[in-house]
């Protein structure tokens, strides 16, 4: 037999029939603040676009920046390594370093960027999706939904391709706007999780 796998949404398959009263509170706990983190993300998202993703800008440069130095600790300090290893690793390491110091003298620029970049290459994936789409309408169970779903891909990707700054951000407020339902979502089942349950579950085993 087959052990059922756990889904993404576990959390909405949760039981409280089986809970103590102290693992319901932990589990409204968790459900309240990861509602609330999902929620606040959202709303600066949908409301603060340029703010959310200069923030997410900072955080790859400060990444980058910390990767950096660790290839350069490991070239410079760490023994047993080829001439030619610690080489790379130096020069990995200053490449990294160098555009990190870029992205901070240029949060904009570098938040524009990544942008286009990203419009740029999620338009291709969904052109290629479109186009595997059609390449398997022998296989599909229904072809009319298989024609429609390539159709749509490639047409998105074809105006991200040609708009990707303005299909980078559709797609970035879609994410906020879904990010503060699932946030709402969550903050509610904190409130109603074990409702009723609780007072009749046992605070031991």
């Amino acid at each position: 037999m087959s052990t059922p796998q756990p889904s993404v949404f576990a959390s909405f398959s949760l039981d409280a029939k089986d809970m103590t009263a102290s693992v319901i509170n932990t589990v409204r706990v968790s459900l309240g603040i990861s509602g609330a983190v999902a929620l606040i993300i959202g709303v600066i998202i949908v409301f603060f676009p340029k703010t959310a993703a200069a923030g997410l800008t900072v955080l790859l440069a400060i990444s980058l920046l910390i990767s950096g130095l660790s290839y350069l600790g490991i070239g410079i300090f760490a023994k047993g390594l080829s001439g030619g290893a610690r080489a790379l690793d130096i020069v990995f390491g200053v490449i990294l370093v160098a555009v990190s110091i870029t992205a901070f003298a240029n949060i904009a620029s570098t938040t524009q960027f990544l942008a286009v970049f990203l419009g740029i290459l999620i338009g291709i994936v969904w052109i290629v999706e479109g186009a595997t789409t059609f390449a398997q309408l022998g296989d599909a169970g229904s072809r009319g939904w298989a024609i429609f779903f390539g159709i749509l891909s490639i047409l998105a990707g074809v105006v991200l391709l040609f708009a990707p700054l303005w299909g980078f951000v559709v797609l970035f407020i879609i994410v906020g706007i879904s990010l503060i339902v699932l946030g709402i979502i969550q903050i509610v089942r904190a409130f109603t999780f074990g409702r009723g349950v609780g007072k009749g579950a046992s605070s031991g085993a």
